[in-house]
């Protein structure tokens, strides 16, 4: 939702667009869009990937309502050019566009493009990726980057051994039941076996208060670590960490733009296991060690988060290799392609 955002105040501010959002009852869009200052259409439309039957059966007798409502949209709205940026709505959305032949603009920021995109992908006319190998599955194809907080490409390099030591774990705004368990068990022998270290915990609001007792219960200096619900300021965080334990959705983007050394434990339930092969990326380029989901134990997190840790030369090179991977100025080339549809 955060690039889509992006994307939508660029073509707004630089470009004087009218832009209209289109999403459904169930997603953040009900909250962030609005906020955001934009007009919200709402359709019916739901998950394919990695549910029930039912729920399967239910979405695909939305879709042609979903696709219908949205023709309706696009004939009341007249818009030049429909940008997809995944979600459950984007498959009727583009679907729509592609019926009225109105100009379509696929943005993917995952390395293997989520179902919506690989269906439409040969259709649309033009696509902004993130990384190089994603171009093959669309036409016209532009490697752009994900759009980051300039906050967060500003960051200076982190210097060895300055203000000690921090870890920053991190999975999102609903945090990670893995982390939220398996952190606090070696909490104790990470804080001691490491000195000077401080870890800092994104929990998530429905788990943050098991996630502090855990770490409690487990006997580690309070000191040594803060957990909250939610982060706030991710760039200050990101500014301080010298090692990040994260997922690897849109986060690897942040990272990269950050130039930080990640330990990455892809979501293995994630549609089309698009964690992995974005943390795969990374990890071939040595800005990120991968450890997969059915591997995390308590002693692999712990050997491979203090290996990290203690190696202050591996950190500086992993993070230089992340950097590298960063697109400074995305989000001003996809408005460029967006606006360049238009003509």
């Amino acid at each position: 939702m955060v690039p889509a955002l992006a994307i939508a105040r660029e073509l707004r501010d630089r470009y004087g667009a009218e832009v209209r959002f289109v999403g459904t009852a169930r997603g953040l869009e009900t909250r962030l869009v609005p906020e955001a200052g934009f007009r919200l259409a709402l359709v019916r439309s739901g998950q394919l990937k990695n549910v029930s039957l039912a729920t399967r059966l239910r979405t695909m007798l939305d879709l042609p309502l979903g696709v219908v409502e949205c023709v309706r949209i696009l004939r009341e709205f007249r818009p030049q050019v429909v940008v997809g940026v995944g979600g459950y709505a984007s498959g009727p959305g583009m679907l729509a566009a592609l019926l009225l032949r109105v100009p379509t603009l696929a943005y993917e920021p995952n390395a293997v493009p989520g179902m919506t995109n690989r269906w439409v992908g040969r259709w649309v006319s033009a696509a902004a990726v993130n990384f190089a190998q994603t171009a093959r599955y669309f036409r016209k194809a532009q490697v752009t980057g994900v759009p980051v907080r300039a906050e967060i490409y500003a960051l200076a390099p982190r210097v060895a051994g300055e203000n000690g030591l921090r870890l920053l774990v991190t999975a999102g705004s609903q945090g990670a039941r893995i982390f939220n368990e398996t952190v606090p068990k070696i909490a104790t022998e990470l804080l001691a076996g490491v000195p000077g270290l401080t870890i800092v915990h994104q929990a998530g609001a429905r788990h943050v208060e098991a996630t502090r007792a855990a770490y409690a219960a487990s006997g580690a200096d309070a000191a040594g670590w803060r957990v909250e619900a939610f982060l706030e300021d991710m760039p200050a965080e990101l500014g301080a960490a010298d090692v990040v334990l994260a997922r690897s959705g849109s986060t690897v983007a942040e990272l990269c733009a950050a130039g930080r050394p990640s330990l990455l434990v892809p979501f293995a339930a994630a549609a089309d296991d698009h964690q992995r092969k974005n943390a795969e990326v990374l990890a071939e380029a040595g800005a990120a060690v991968l450890l997969l989901e059915k591997d995390v134990t308590p002693a692999a997190l712990l050997d491979g988060l203090k290996r990290l840790l203690l190696d202050g030369e591996r950190r500086a090179a992993m993070a230089a290799k992340a950097k590298s991977l960063a697109r400074v100025g995305a989000v001003e080339r996809i408005g460029e392609l967006v606006v360049g549809l238009t003509r």
